[in-house]
C-alpha cells in the first residue's frame, strides 16, 4: 500500500526544481493528502505552497530541514508544524544561510583551482538567487559536461577529500532543536540510515537527540531501502521515538523516488502525525497496492 502522507520534500525555495505551487499540485495528483514542505534552512516557499494546498484540498504542513554539525559530521533535522513567523527560528536559519553563501563562494574558488571556472555564477543560475547549495553546483557541472550525472559530481568533487569540498560549520543539535521547539514544531531526524555511521554511533546521535527533546525519526525515506525501513522502525520502537515518512523529493528527474509512492510505516510504529489535526482518512495512510518499495537514493549524494 502507498502512504498518503509525505513529510519531507523540497522546492525551488532551496534545491528542488519545482516551484512550491507546482510541487503541491504534483503531490496532490499523485494522491498525497498531507504534505510537508521542508526546504533546506528556509521557510520561504511555505506561503506559496499553502495557497496551492488550499486550492487543491491538500493539507500542507509547514516545515524546514535544518543542517546540524554533530560530532564533526553533518546531519539533517526536519522541523514539522513550525510557525514560519517565529523570530527565534528565522534568526537561526538566517545565520545558516549566511554560511551557505560563504561556503558557495569558497567552493567556487576551490573548483577554480581544480580547473573549473565560473562555478559560482553557474550554480547561482540554477538556484533561486538566494540559497546556493551543493546540488546547484552539481547541476552546473553536469550541464558543463564535467561529469555525466549529479551522483558522480558529489563523489568526484564535493565530498571530503575532493577538490570542491568545504566542511560544514552548521548549528549544534541543541541549537536546532531549540529553534524548532520555539516555533512550536516537532523535530525529526532526517534519513538516519543514509549517514555513514556505525550502529552504535547512530544510537549515540539518537540518544543525544532525545536528550534535547527530539520527537521522531524518518523510518520510511526516499534515501532508505526496504531493510532500512525495518531497522529504523526497530530503533524508533526501542528508543520511544515516533516515526515519520518522507520522500526527500527534489525533482521529477530524480530516478529513485516519486511523490505518492512511499510504502506504509512498518507495524508497531507510532506515526509522528498521530496527534495532529488532519483528516481522518489520512490516518490510515494507505492508498493503493504497491508493486515494490522505492529504491534507496544512490550512494554518493550526501545532501545539500
Amino acid at each position: 500500500m502507498f502512504c498518503a502522507n509525505d513529510l519531507h520534500c523540497h522546492s525551488t525555495a532551496s534545491d528542488g526544481t519545482l516551484s512550491p505551487h507546482a510541487l503541491v499540485l504534483r503531490a496532490a495528483d499523485a494522491g498525497v493528502r498531507v504534505l510537508a514542505l521542508t526546504d533546506h534552512d528556509t521557510t520561504a516557499g511555505i506561503e506559496e505552497a499553502s495557497l496551492a494546498a488550499r486550492q487543491c484540498g491538500l493539507k500542507l504542513i509547514p516545515g524546514v530541514e535544518i543542517s546540524v554539525t554533530w560530532n564533526r559530521q553533518t546531519v539533517h533535522i526536519v522541523g514539522l508544524n513550525v510557525d514560519p513567523d517565529n523570530r527565534t527560528l528565522q534568526q537561526g536559519l538566517s545565520k545558516l544561510r549566511e554560511f551557505r553563501d560563504w561556503r558557495a563562494r569558497e567552493m567556487a574558488e576551490r573548483l577554480e583551482k581544480a580547473g573549473i571556472s565560473g562555478a559560482y555564477e553557474g550554480a547561482l543560475a540554477y538556484s533561486n538567487g538566494v540559497l546556493v547549495s551543493r546540488t546547484h553546483f552539481a547541476r552546473f557541472l553536469v550541464k558543463q559536461g564535467v561529469v555525466s550525472d549529479e551522483r558522480k559530481v558529489f563523489k568526484r568533487y564535493l565530498v571530503s577529500g575532493k577538490p570542491g569540498h568545504v566542511p560544514g560549520n552548521w548549528a549544534s543539535l541543541e541549537q536546532v532543536l531549540g529553534w524548532i521547539h520555539a516555533a512550536g514544531g516537532e523535530a525529526v531526524v532526517a534519513h538516519p540510515a543514509r549517514y555513514r555511521m556505525t550502529g552504535s554511533k547512530l544510537r549515540r546521535l539518537l540518544k543525544d537527540f532525545i536528550r534535547q527533546r527530539g520527537e521522531a525519526i524518518e523510518v520510511v525515506s526516499g534515501s532508505h531501502g526496504r531493510d532500512d525501513y525495518f531497522r529504523m522502525a526497530g530503533l524508533a520502537r526501542d528508543l520511544g521515538l515516533k516515526a515519520s515518512v518522507g520522500s526527500d523529493f527534489h525533482s521529477p528527474e530524480n530516478p529513485w523516488i516519486e511523490l505518492g509512492r512511499l510504502p506504509m510505516l512498518p507495524d508497531g510504529c507510532r506515526p509522528v502525525w498521530v496527534d495532529w489535526d488532519i483528516p481522518q482518512d489520512s490516518l490510515d495512510h494507505s492508498r493503493q497496492e504497491m508493486p515494490g518499495a522505492p529504491k534507496a537514493m544512490p550512494v554518493g549524494r550526501t545532501g545539500s
